[in-house]
């Protein structure tokens, strides 16, 4: 390889922050491509991205496309439980680390049955937090020394399920949310001649951070106050279930950004956990709830896209706070219970688009030559163009910012034409440029025309929609590592935000990863006329592959499954293809009926036929057209 090809393929590895949101399990190879190292070894076997594309485009898979890499999903499972389990043996700690998964992180079925196989060696369990959850937990998790810890509100069905959960010999802990469950729980245990395990949800005074801070704290929706917690052990001693309360669980909410929030927060619980222990109570298990974070920006600070702390430490702490409150107390050390879907699931998903447009800021192919007679608003502009040098380019930035202004302005109230205003943009896309290049030699840009960048990045149209595939940087505005999956050999020079296929002004992303925070554009590769441009948007694998809505009818993508082979010669091979949704299916979805409106398209077929407005092999076509689109995918065909 080349010095220049290595230099660019090292830039773009920092310019993309790979190593760091990667966590070992993405890099940049020789040929420029990235790729995935499912057991985090550079000299184990390594999956070029662009060759599981090329497999996928062979098998004739649309894009955009989910692809999950489940050698990642299971070495995330392994290493949470080792990692606990080696801090605890460093420590002499007594307990064990027993984790569960929440469902609700992803509830695809081929990520819960993997995680739970993954998991068989360290019994980890699941955690459910609704009925249909407990339905798929139930018959999914038949680990008969793994928990199935029950959260959320719960009815009467959903706490008869629990104890047909407990007939069948499971270890179904009920959490007590809400102080109006203890009675429902005590009267249905003595109806189904069930003995329950129970937990409590304390209610922490500890106040979380970043976007999840109300899930913690005096107002948190869920959880015991101190009080509520002895007045239903009072409750359950009174009719002899004591015993059963087995679980203390808090929570102080998703991807936690600083470790000083959770160390308070396992101190605060471990005290409480330590009184009710010295009250006579047999409290085996601890959970810390979820909250283990994922860097997704890689900066790994504080910021709500990130975390300042590693696994290791998380895991160390957390025994280490437990550990000392017990032995200051004289009492056994629990078994520590996680919670920590987001950091199991994040980074074995991703989407694949394929950019299939580019919209342009800047207007240059306009005619700007002077006429007679033109306003002098567009003289203006034409002279600022003229004049501009490296000794005034801040003033006439300043100048054609008010100038443009103007224009709109004039332009609203009939005092210039749409050929005058068109002039006037144009010439201000072209001073715009000219400034960018006497920025770059230029020892000092002042700040506010740093931005030049911005005004001038264009839009990538991606195959994809925003709101299905990754609704949180609508919604919440979290930063998700996007970035090309090739050409990482060469240096990207088109700035640019990404747009999606929909209607909605709001499908795209316009908040990037970057060095200092984020940035509003991205830097990509110029594309090619008749070659594919594939974009990865990384990270998905937690609540991003299950959140997505049913706007404007796009529906869920097409799912690739790739396992690690190093037998095989890619390393790797396509386990499973699951189809996205049909347009039919998501019509139905939404009370449409594709068989009646298949039927009704016929019928003004037929009808125009038979006017002689259409020709009866042409109308065939159009029937046949119709019903092909409804059976067909969502998503735009390039």
């Amino acid at each position: 390889m080349s010095d220049k090809r290595k230099m660019a393929i090292n830039a773009n590895s920092e310019l993309y922050n790979v190593e760091r949101w990667g966590n070992g399990y993405f890099a940049v190879n020789e040929k420029g491509h990235l790729c995935v190292l499912p057991e985090k070894r550079e000299d184990g076997p390594t999956i070029d991205i662009l060759e599981v594309i090329e497999e996928i485009r062979s098998q004739d898979i649309p894009f955009p496309t989910v692809i999950r890499f489940h050698d990642i999903l299971r070495s995330q499972v392994r290493l949470l439980n080792q990692t606990f389990r080696e801090a605890m043996e460093e420590s002499g700690y007594k307990g064990r680390f027993v984790g569960v998964y929440p469902i609700k992180v992803n509830q695809t079925r081929e990520v819960v049955e993997e995680i739970i196989e993954a998991g068989e060696p360290f019994d980890y369990g699941l955690e459910a937090g609704s009925k249909s959850e407990l339905l798929a937990a139930l018959s999914l998790n038949e680990n008969r020394n793994s928990l199935t810890v029950l959260n959320g509100y719960k009815d009467e069905e959903y706490i008869r399920l629990a104890f047909l959960g407990r007939k069948i010999e499971r270890k179904i802990v009920i959490v007590v949310e809400n102080f109006s469950e203890f009675a429902i729980i005590i009267r249905l245990a003595e109806e189904m001649n069930v003995v329950p395990l129970i937990g409590i949800r304390a209610k922490l005074s500890v106040q979380g951070a970043g976007r999840w801070a109300g899930s913690s704290g005096d107002r948190a929706k869920f959880g015991l106050t101190c009080s509520e917690i002895l007045n239903g052990i009072t409750l359950l001693k009174r009719h002899g279930l004591a015993d059963s309360l087995k679980l203390l669980h808090f929570h102080v909410g998703s991807q936690i950004p600083d470790i000083r929030i959770l160390k308070e927060a396992v101190s605060e619980a471990g005290r409480i956990y330590a009184d009710l222990v010295l009250s006579g109570l047999n409290i085996e298990y601890f959970d810390v709830g979820g909250g283990l974070g994922v860097d997704y920006d890689g900066s790994r600070s504080s910021s709500n896209s990130s975390r300042n702390y590693t696994l290791q430490e998380y895991a160390a702490d957390i025994v280490a706070v437990l550990q000392q409150i017990c032995d200051q107390a004289n009492i056994h050390h629990p078994h520590i219970v996680s919670e920590s879907g987001r950091y199991v699931t994040a980074h074995h998903s991703c989407v694949i688009t394929n950019v299939v447009d580019i919209i342009h800021q800047t207007t240059n192919s306009f005619n700007t030559e002077k006429t007679s007679g033109e306003h002098i608003l567009v003289s203006n502009m034409r002279e600022s163009a003229r004049d501009l040098t490296m000794e005034n380019y801040q003033e006439i930035y300043n100048d054609v910012q008010q100038s443009k202004l103007d224009c709109i302005q004039a332009f609203k109230l009939g005092v210039i034409s749409l050929e005058e205003r068109a002039k006037i943009e144009t010439l201000y896309w072209k001073i715009i440029g000219q400034i960018r290049d006497i920025m770059k030699r230029a020892d000092f840009v002042p700040k506010e025309l740093q931005q030049i960048d911005e005004l001038r990045a264009s839009q990538y149209l991606c195959n994809f929609s925003v709101f299905q595939s990754a609704a949180d940087t609508w919604a919440i505005h979290q930063l998700l590592p996007i970035m090309p999956v090739n050409r990482l050999d060469e240096r990207p020079t088109e700035r640019c935000s990404i747009a999606d296929i929909t209607c909605d002004s709001d499908g795209k992303i316009d908040r990037f990863i970057a060095k200092n925070g984020y940035a509003q554009s991205l830097l990509l590769h110029a594309l090619r006329k008749g070659e594919e441009y594939y974009i990865g948007l990384f990270l998905t694998g937690a609540y991003q592959d299950v959140m997505g809505d049913m706007h404007n009818l796009f529906g869920r993508l097409n799912e690739v499954h790739i396992y690690c082979d190093d037998d095989d010669p890619s390393d790797f091979y396509i386990e499973e293809v699951i189809k996205g949704a049909s347009a039919q299916h998501v019509l139905s979805t939404m009370q449409y009926s594709p068989e009646i409106m298949a039927r009704t398209i016929k019928r003004k077929i037929d009808r125009q036929v038979h006017r002689g407005k259409i020709q009866p092999r042409e109308g065939v076509k159009l029937i046949d057209f119709y019903e092909s689109c409804l059976e067909g995918y969502t998503y735009l065909k390039f």
